[in-house]
């Protein structure tokens, strides 16, 4: 999708997270005039980054959101940066090997990386993500094995809570694939509920090896809870627009860090 300006709306959109990372705000005024385009545009772009979660609207244009404790639905996550994800959930689905039980985590890069996996023989997915259980039950028999964790649905759609957990725990799984609210060298990853950061947890407790997978707008979001350290990841996905000083961080603390 392109827009007045020349850029991609979530190049765009991108691009507005960024200064306001750097600047703390941002003003509609100055985007408008900054980025070429029309003041509604500007303010449908603040709106879709106020849905899911990176920014906060005030009057006359957005500031930082550096720690967050309300959850986006999962319905808001999913339109923004849909190439992005993309390109994440290609370079994640290559690590899934055939015949092999793999965790997907709720969330929409998670759901990505599912809907690759849906031609992977002898696989067997375990999800706490309701989208990622529809997407894999639509293939019935000619798709992966489906062990749905069971427990209560959050706005983001995620399975969470004691049921959840106890059922996690008793599992072994080869690879877990999980995205993240937020990410931080402080804070490692970041959700704002706190029983999802649990099944989180257990989720990573139960795994091999675990894969993270987030695009470079999580970088300096903090969630309300934190479940994994960035020395538990095993590797980190991300895209190339993430800042020199955040991959610097990344290559030195988790096992392997992947840009796509």
């Amino acid at each position: 999708m392109t827009t007045d300006g020349g850029l991609l709306a979530d190049q765009r959109r991108a691009l507005i997270l960024d200064l306001v990372r750097r600047d703390g705000a941002v003003k509609v005024a100055e985007l408008v005039d900054q980025l070429g385009v029309s003041d509604m545009t500007i303010r449908r772009d603040l709106d879709a980054l106020a849905r899911a979660g990176t920014v906060r609207k005030v009057y006359g244009g957005a500031v930082a959101r550096t720690t967050s404790a309300e959850e986006p639905a999962f319905e808001a996550k999913s339109t923004l940066a849909p190439e992005t994800k993309a390109a994440l959930a290609e370079a994640a689905a290559a690590r899934v090997q055939p015949g092999s039980v793999v965790a997907v985590s709720a969330g929409t890069t998670a759901y990505a990386v599912a809907a690759r996996l849906l031609d992977v023989p002898g696989l067997t997915v375990v999800t706490n993500s309701l989208p990622v259980a529809e997407l894999l039950r639509s293939r019935g028999e000619n798709g992966p094995a489906l062990l749905l964790t069971g427990g209560a649905p959050t706005r983001s759609a995620a399975l969470v809570g004691p049921l959840a957990d106890q059922a996690i725990r008793s599992l072994h799984v080869d690879l877990l694939v999980i995205g993240a609210h937020g990410v931080s060298e402080r804070a490692g990853l970041t959700t704002p509920n706190l029983a999802e950061a649990q099944t989180n947890r257990a989720l990573i407790a139960s795994a091999h090896r675990t894969v993270a997978v987030a695009d470079h707008t999580k970088w300096g979001v903090v969630g309300l809870s934190s479940f994994a350290a960035l020395g538990e990841l095993d590797c980190f996905i991300t895209d190339h627009a993430l800042p020199a000083e955040a991959r610097a961080v990344l290559a030195e603390t988790c096992g392997e860090l992947l840009i796509v």
